[in-house]
């Protein structure tokens, strides 16, 4: 066990000099909780800390609880630190998201699945062009994500998705609209945060249930990161398209080096990807011929 320890780390610090020398986004433009974010449901579920620059959500056997920036926005980058649910958090789901909210809405999820003690999270995402999604992939994280805060963030251009975990990109959507597939464009999303009660599916396809004896459930986040086009929900393009640094050359493709890291993660902790579900999906989906791992 210990030289297993001594690999995986001289390997994680290998990961991260080639972090170091990869395009990176900018440093966090930190917009403060109560400056940007509003409650969406139970408001007394949501306690405030440090003046505000830290909050946490709180689930009971009565209410979750959740926010949502007051502005939407077209295109940018936006990211979140989160400390989750410690100890025996099976049932529960705290989500970070963003989405267009009508009928044929735009999302981008991260989700964290909880599970009984001893036991990893599982973190899922998806994407939603139109309304569709099922576009789920799951990994399980390489550390605790309940010990310490983690820097989660969603880069969004005309030219790809890219999912991250502490600058590491854990997942990538590219836009493949020449294949015939939807791709969010024309839709301004507000950021989304939750936690709720989700022992019907979140855990074990509902076997586990919640253990109200725990409760209350508390999830915990700071530096609230918005880089984006603020836009109106009504508006169809950014104004400033193609002006804004994640608009530009770097940030419209991963560099070698990253796509290095998102093999190390697929290699080593992805779980689930739909585009290798041939169950559910008897013909790979056409915007998986991007997925370079398929």
């Amino acid at each position: 066990m210990g030289s297993f320890w001594v690999s995986w780390r001289i390997s994680f610090l290998s990961l991260l000099f080639a972090i170091s020398m990869a395009a990176q986004p900018r440093k966090p433009v930190d917009v403060p909780f109560q400056k940007n974010y509003v409650p969406t449901w139970a408001a007394d579920h949501i306690k405030y800390f440090n003046g505000g620059n830290e909050v946490q959500l709180y689930l009971d056997k009565f209410t979750g609880t959740g926010f949502q920036s007051r502005g939407s926005y077209l295109f940018g980058h936006f990211g979140m630190q989160m400390k989750l649910v410690p100890g025996d958090s099976a049932g529960t789901v705290t989500a970070f998201y963003l989405s267009s909210q009508n009928s044929e809405h735009d999302e981008i999820d991260f989700e964290f699945l909880g599970n009984r003690t001893g036991q990893p999270y599982i973190l899922q995402t998806n994407v939603f062009t139109g309304g569709k999604g099922d576009r789920e992939q799951r990994i399980y994280l390489w550390f605790d994500p309940t010990l310490q805060y983690h820097w989660y963030s969603i880069l969004w251009n005309m030219h790809q998705i890219v999912f991250f975990v502490d600058e590491v990109p854990i997942r990538v959507f590219k836009n493949s609209k020449d294949l015939g597939v939807r791709f969010p464009f024309n839709q301004p999303m507000k950021i989304y945060s939750s936690l709720w009660n989700a022992d019907d599916w979140a855990t074990r396809g509902g076997i586990e249930k919640t253990n109200w004896a725990n409760a209350p459930f508390v999830a915990s986040y700071r530096t609230f990161h918005v880089d984006g086009c603020e836009a109106s929900v009504e508006a169809k393009f950014c104004a400033t398209q193609g002006r804004r640094w994640w608009d530009q050359k770097d940030f419209q493709d991963l560099d070698g080096l990253q796509y290095r890291r998102l093999a190390w993660v697929r290699q080593k902790y992805t779980i689930y990807n739909y585009c290798s579900d041939r169950s559910r999906f008897p013909a790979v989906p056409p915007e998986c011929s991007r997925d370079r791992d398929v």
